[in-house]
């Protein structure tokens, strides 16, 4: 079955992904929204998640995510490459996208997914629940350990800074600045291989 989806996902534009993505990124809005209605007894203690106590969160998520993206780079330099092959779906999703849209879409990506897995299932049901379906949601990584282990580590991660910290800033930045490293260094890798070819 994932290996349908995998190539399912292959015959998709760049395009049709990303509208895809924005689709899946709503989608996720709205199921927070859905179950935080119900999870929730008043909408301050809703509120209370992007209460700013003290600033250290900026520095907990700046600092996150600076270790992730070394760690990251890290293994993709010294793992073979059929260990962190994610066939090629990030790359049709950001290489031919502008900086500016690129900033648009790792955005929508960690407010919607760390509103829902941290701010309500986090919340609601413990860092285990929310890291286990964050990862399922991700089940193109399934099919590879290594890649599954990492957002595995990534998402407790962020849960833990999100217990430090009590707010939803300090794993929207770090999600943020992880996503947008990544994809900003994807967009340039594509850049670089068309001046090479011209």
């Amino acid at each position: 079955m994932l290996k349908k989806q995998n190539e399912l996902i292959k015959q998709l534009t760049d395009k049709q992904i990303v509208q895809n993505l924005y689709f899946t990124q709503f989608l996720l809005l709205f199921i927070a929204i859905a179950l935080g209605f119900f999870l929730f007894d008043q909408i301050e203690q809703f509120l209370d998640l992007w209460v700013i106590k003290n600033y250290l969160f900026v520095i907990y998520g700046i600092g996150l995510a600076l270790i992730v993206i070394i760690v990251d780079f890290i293994i993709m330099k010294v793992a073979p490459s059929r260990l962190t092959d994610d066939g090629g779906i990030n790359e049709k999703i950001f290489e031919k996208r502008s900086i500016p849209h690129i900033f648009v879409l790792t955005a929508l990506i960690a407010i919607s997914e760390e509103i829902l897995f941290r701010g309500v299932l986090q919340t609601h049901f413990g860092i285990w629940t929310a890291s286990l379906i964050f990862a399922i949601l991700h089940f193109r990584y399934l099919s590879k350990w290594l890649l599954f282990t990492m957002v595995v580590t990534i998402s407790f991660l962020l849960g833990i800074v999100y217990e430090m910290t009590e707010t939803l800033y300090t794993t929207i930045i770090a999600h943020f600045l992880i996503d947008l490293v990544f994809a900003i260094q994807i967009r340039l890798q594509f850049i670089k291989r068309g001046e090479r070819n011209k």
